[in-house]
């Protein structure tokens, strides 16, 4: 198996001196009525749980820091049953007048592979030569200036950079889950296997979430149902009732980044490095397959910086306080 540079996976945007700043991002924003009414948050009751990949059967990635696996100790806290919808970021952009980095910058990475044949070939700073730099692509635009999302509202919001899914929290009340909470609740009480309900792709040859079919890039048979984001409540939810939590869009965690967290994490609820410079992502992608990126598993990470964007990113978000103490 390839072990590809994460980038390849999620595309990064390229270091700059200075950025913009939305000034809605530092106004107070007016909260909706009920925040979480609109989120079918599903309290767990927290508890005990052996965290990382256990297999030695070459689909994790050293690199990665997917090892040591290690207990963990949750407290109880309460998690979205889907990604965040384009519909319920649609609410906050439309009470705010909140604008992503996207669009502040006028750009985004997309999947060359949705896009029409005469779009221009940009490919911006990333390596992947499936990945296109795309002015005019954001949020509402998922494949640029020529594409909209009046019949996505169900989808994954995506284009949406962690410091964009921050605002969304602080205006919802809620926040982004820590990577422990993410692979507990992902996991949905299974222990030791790469999906929630077992080791096949296909269990009893159904597809059970929306990631590459094909032969990748250039090849997608579509045979899951969806050639890019599928509804956010697609395919059946694992016994804790979240949906997706493999495939369809990666999802952004509150937590830094580094390959060797695992091996000096406490045990009582850890949030994570004190300190980075990417932010952790899970679940893969409707862009992962076999035979370059086996990170559509519940126990892979990856990671990439705050302020970047993609067509295959997007947010759950969690609520609840987390107790006991900080980050180291």
């Amino acid at each position: 198996m390839n072990h590809p540079d994460r980038a390849c996976c999620s595309p990064s945007r390229p270091p700059t001196p200075t950025r913009p700043v939305d000034a809605a991002a530092t106004m107070p924003r007016p909260a909706p009525a009920d925040p979480l009414s609109d989120l079918d948050l599903i309290r767990l009751d927290g508890g005990c749980f052996l965290m990382g990949n256990p297999r030695d059967d070459g689909s994790g990635y050293a690199a990665d820091g997917e090892k040591p696996v290690h207990p963990v100790d949750l407290a109880p806290f309460a998690i979205a049953a889907t990604t965040v919808t384009v519909r319920q970021f649609a609410a906050f952009v439309d009470a705010t007048g909140y604008r992503t980095v996207a669009e502040r910058e006028g750009w985004s990475f997309v999947f060359a592979g949705l896009l029409p044949d005469d779009a221009p070939p940009t490919r911006g700073a990333v390596a992947a030569p499936w990945w296109r730099q795309v002015f005019g692509a954001d949020w509402r635009h998922p494949e640029g200036p020529h594409s909209e999302v009046a019949r996505r509202g169900d989808h994954p919001v995506v284009h949406v950079s962690w410091d964009d899914a921050q605002a969304f929290c602080t205006w919802s009340g809620t926040r982004l889950p820590t990577e422990a909470e993410w692979e507990f609740a992902a996991r949905g009480g299974s222990q030791g296997s790469p999906f929630w309900w077992g080791s096949d792709l296909t269990p009893d040859g159904t597809h059970a979430m929306n990631v590459w079919q094909g032969e990748f890039p250039r090849r997608n048979t579509v045979a899951d149902g969806y050639a890019g984001t599928a509804p956010a409540g697609a395919y059946a939810p694992n016994p804790y009732g979240l949906y997706n939590v493999t495939g369809n869009v990666w999802e952004w965690c509150a937590d830094w980044f580094s390959p060797t967290t695992y091996a000096r994490s406490p045990r009582e609820n850890p949030r994570g490095p004190a300190t980075g410079t990417a932010r952790v992502i899970r679940g893969g992608s409707y862009l992962c397959h076999h035979s370059y990126c086996n990170r559509y598993r519940v126990d892979a990470r990856s990671s990439n910086t705050p302020d970047s964007t993609a067509g295959n990113i997007g947010f759950r978000v969690v609520a609840a306080e987390i107790a006991g103490p900080g980050g180291r």
